[in-house]
């Protein structure tokens, strides 16, 4: 019983971030980023860079999921953060996504742009 309701509030919470970042991806990214660098290197990445708890503390969680529309997505928990990771004609574009315009935002995105 315990593994289902895990499973169950672990289905809710992706279903719940996946809302949040389809929302924000009808704004306009916090920043659009540019790297020669292949996709999936960038992805991971970032994920390594946004689970590094002596910048993130705790809450030093990222995951890494593939996109619907193509590319691969590295978020946050509740989808705070989150940047789609898409290959173009002209190299890997980054649309860096942020709930808040905060410390925590910006430090995400200086991660991000070690990646590049």
């Amino acid at each position: 019983m315990r593994i289902l309701m895990l499973a169950l509030t672990a289905t809710m919470l992706a279903g719940c971030a996946g809302s949040v970042m389809n929302d924000a991806r009808t704004q306009t990214p916090y920043k659009v980023l540019n790297s020669d660098k292949a996709e999936k290197v960038v992805a991971q990445c970032v994920q390594f860079g946004w689970q590094d708890e002596a910048v993130f503390g705790v809450d030093a969680a990222a995951y890494v999921e593939p996109r619907n529309a193509g590319g691969t997505t590295v978020y946050t928990r509740s989808a705070e953060s989150f940047v789609d990771v898409i290959t173009d004609a002209s190299g890997t574009t980054l649309n860096y996504y942020a709930q808040k315009d905060d410390f925590v935002a910006k430090r995400r995105l200086a991660a991000l742009a070690t990646c590049l």
